[in-house]
C-alpha cells in the first residue's frame, strides 16, 4: 500500500494538479479573508479569530476535493486498467485505502500554510497572543476530519463511472447533502429539527469549532469516512468479480 501511496503523491506533483489545487486553495482563502470587502473578511470584523476561515473552507472543500478525487478510479475504468490494478498483490481495500490517503494527504498539505493566519493574527492581537486557541485548535481537528469525509464520498464517486465529470457532479452533490442537506431540512422537521441536524457534518464540526472535542463528533465522521470507503471496496468487488 505504500508503494501506491507514493505513486498517487507522485502523479499529483508530477503534473500541475498537485500544485493548482494547493494554490486555489490560499487564493480563495486569502481573496475573501483579507481583500474583498464582506461578512469574511477578518480585517474588518474588528476580531483576532479565525471562524470566518473555517466557516468558508467546508464550502471551498466541496468543490476542490471532487476535484481531486475524481479521477482515482474513473480514470482507470475509462483507460482499462481498473483490471489490472485489481489484479496486484494488494487487497481491494489496501488499494482504497493508498487511493484515499494520497488525496487526504494532499489536501492537508494545502491546509497546513494557513497556519500563518494563526502566527498573524496571535501576533497582531489587542493584547498581543488575544486569540482563542482552543477553538481554532479544535477547528482545525474538526476540518481535518471534515477533510476525511469528503475524500470517502469523492473516491467512492470515482467508482460509480468512468466520466470524471460525473464523478465530480455526484461528489460535490453528496458532499453537500452531509454538509448542509441536513441542517436545512431541519427546519422542515419541528421538535425531531435537532435530531435531523446531527446526521450533517455541519452539525459536528461546529461542535467541534467550540474547541470541545466530543467523542460522538470523532465517530460521527469516522463512521461517514468508512462507510462510503467500505462501499468503495464492495463497488470495486462487483467489478472484479
Amino acid at each position: 500500500m505504500k508503494a501506491l501511496l507514493l505513486r498517487e503523491i507522485k502523479s499529483f506533483f508530477g503534473s500541475p494538479i498537485g500544485y493548482l489545487v494547493i494554490a486555489i486553495f490560499l487564493l480563495l482563502n486569502g481573496l475573501f479573508l483579507w481583500v474583498f470587502e464582506g461578512d469574511f473578511n477578518i480585517l474588518k470584523s474588528g476580531f483576532a479569530d479565525l471562524s470566518p476561515f473555517f466557516t468558508l473552507s467546508p464550502w471551498i472543500l466541496i468543490f476542490l476535493i471532487p476535484a481531486v478525487t475524481m479521477r482515482s478510479f474513473s480514470d482507470e475504468k475509462k483507460q482499462g486498467t481498473i483490471e489490472l490494478m485489481l489484479t496486484k498483490p494488494l487487497s481491494i481495500r489496501e488499494i482504497v485505502n493508498g487511493k484515499f490517503l494520497g488525496a487526504f494527504l494532499l489536501i492537508v498539505i494545502a491546509i497546513i500554510p494557513t497556519i500563518i493566519y494563526v502566527v498573524v493574527l496571535s501576533k497582531f492581537g489587542n493584547p498581543e497572543g488575544n486569540i482563542d486557541m482552543g477553538s481554532t485548535l479544535g477547528s482545525y481537528f474538526g476540518l481535518l476530519f471534515l477533510i476525511a469525509s469528503y475524500t470517502a464520498i469523492g473516491i467512492f464517486t470515482s467508482t460509480l463511472s468512468d466520466n470524471q465529470i460525473v464523478a465530480f457532479i455526484i461528489a460535490v452533490f453528496l458532499c453537500f447533502v452531509f454538509y448542509f442537506g441536513f441542517e436545512g431540512m431541519s427546519g422542515f422537521m419541528g421538535s425531531f429539527g435537532n435530531t435531523v441536524a446531527s446526521f450533517g457534518m455541519d452539525y459536528h464540526f461546529k461542535s467541534m469549532s467550540r474547541g470541545v472535542i466530543d467523542t460522538r463528533d470523532i465517530i460521527y465522521f469516522i463512521s461517514v469516512t468508512v462507510l462510503f470507503l467500505s462501499a468503495t471496496v464492495y463497488k470495486l468487488k462487483s467489478l472484479k468479480w
